[in-house]
């Protein structure tokens, strides 16, 4: 047997499964270039989520043939990326043959069209706009695909409603959208037919936006603003604040954060401290820990904690203390502190950020007296925590009142109207200070 004689196969190089709840990813960068070769185990491609950024590696020894998706692309799980000359070694779960009959019909496969590919001229749009008749699908289920759709354009239930559907039973599809945004969102500004013309009309303002350095947002920055956007949309905020006295907490962990050190390997920083205060309020007032589905309410069952958390970049991201109800403080500082650790380095995971139920914002690092956080969905609340400031206060006594200097923090809870009412979220924010004041 002549063993210079190899035979080279020629693979589908698919997009693999990053996480349980990524249905897509966006191409970031390609390391090897058509024609290049490469090594099992090379970094093929960089593959950008919502959560983190992935490198993917090359499932086997050869030859890059042909890159079927190009940097800044978006591309579901599963589908093929590239097509590879392989030297014979194992293959991946994401990589299969490719047959000679259907290598020209694969070829001619691409993603769904992101964009709209025409523009309507401003009177075109306009006369559209005043004839348009809104639709009355009211709290209809949309598709995750389509909502996704409709984040990353902005589109707002509202506007989801005056969408023309053509599904069965009014359901709305990814082509409705597309060919909507293709049509210029011609009810982007509807009006209903039926009201006054001197109703209140979104009126065609020329903002002067001046002048200056224009820095280009990375991806992050742009997921982030379109996950705030689609927050608001969503979303009925509502923001309670409650003050706590922080005196005790401060002295005891002043007392024993080097004793902790000593015993655990850990520091003893605020951030466990305050999921453990929001673990216990969550397990009295569980209806905090829900999300919204439809007309349905889900009650979670887990108690995942995410906390916000500053990168290099300046970005924010937001790692997950998975089952902290589970947890004592020596094992939630050693994972708190694991994950800061990692997200300043760049390391986070996509498992490190998925599964959150509740989130906690520490904006007083930033020395903020208190924030108005946006809700992460599909979360139900969010928690911002302030800087701990010392301020006088009267303090009650049997014997009459005295003028102390105590230790004070704001706390503010966003929450989602539709499923919290204002008696819920001001118990479970009273009973978080209760807590921390303890």
């Amino acid at each position: 047997m002549n063993n210079n004689n190899k035979t080279s196969e020629t693979l589908e190089f698919k997009l693999p499964k990053m996480g349980e709840s990524i249905t897509e990813g966006t191409i970031l960068n390609w390391m090897i270039n058509e024609g290049g070769s490469f090594q099992e185990g090379d970094i093929l491609v960089e593959v950008g989520t919502d959560k983190v950024d992935n490198e993917v590696p090359a499932p086997c020894s050869g030859r890059l043939v042909e890159i079927r998706f190009e940097a800044k692309e978006v591309v579901k799980i599963g589908e093929v990326i590239a097509i590879l000359e392989s030297s014979g070694q194992a293959e991946s779960p994401s990589v299969e043959k490719e047959s000679k009959a259907n290598t020209s019909e694969k070829q001619t496969e691409r993603q769904a069209p992101k964009a709209p590919r025409k523009q309507k001229t401003k009177a075109q749009a306009q006369t559209t706009n005043a004839e348009w008749k809104p639709g009355t699908r009211g709290n209809q289920f949309y598709s995750p695909l389509v909502e996704k759709i409709a984040r990353d354009y902005h589109i707002s239930y509202e506007e989801l409603a005056r969408v023309p559907a053509s599904g069965a039973d009014d359901r709305l599809k990814k082509s409705d959208i597309y060919k909507y945004l293709e049509d210029g969102r011609p009810a982007q500004f509807a009006q209903p037919v039926s009201e006054p013309s001197s109703g209140f009309q979104v009126p065609d303002l020329k903002f002067d936006k001046g002048k200056g350095k224009l820095v280009e947002m990375d991806r992050m920055r742009q997921m982030i603003a379109d996950h705030m956007v689609f927050s608001k949309h969503t979303s009925p905020h509502v923001t309670a604040y409650v003050e706590a006295d922080m005196t005790k907490l401060v002295n005891w962990r002043n007392k024993n954060k080097a004793k902790f050190q000593e015993e655990t390997g850990e520091k003893l920083t605020f951030t466990p401290l305050f999921i453990q205060a929001v673990t216990k309020a969550i397990q009295d007032f569980p209806m905090i820990n829900s999300s919204l589905d439809g007309n349905n309410i889900i009650v979670k069952e887990d108690i995942n904690i995410g906390m916000a958390t500053a990168l290099p970049s300046g970005n924010l991201i937001v790692p997950v203390v998975k089952n902290s109800d589970q947890k004592d403080l020596k094992t939630l500082a050693k994972e708190v502190n694991a994950l800061v650790v990692k997200a300043r380095d760049n390391k986070l995971t996509s498992d490190d950020t998925r599964g959150s139920t509740f989130t906690i914002s520490n904006v007083g690092t930033f020395g903020s007296l208190m924030g108005t956080p946006i809700i992460n969905q599909p979360e139900a609340a969010i928690l911002a925590t302030g800087i701990i400031k010392k301020r006088a206060e009267v303090i009650e006594y049997d014997d009459g009142d005295q003028i102390e200097i105590r230790q004070m923090m704001y706390l503010s809870l966003s929450f989602d109207h539709r499923i919290v009412d204002g008696y819920l979220a001001g118990s479970f924010l009273r009973r978080i200070a209760d807590y921390l004041e303890d």
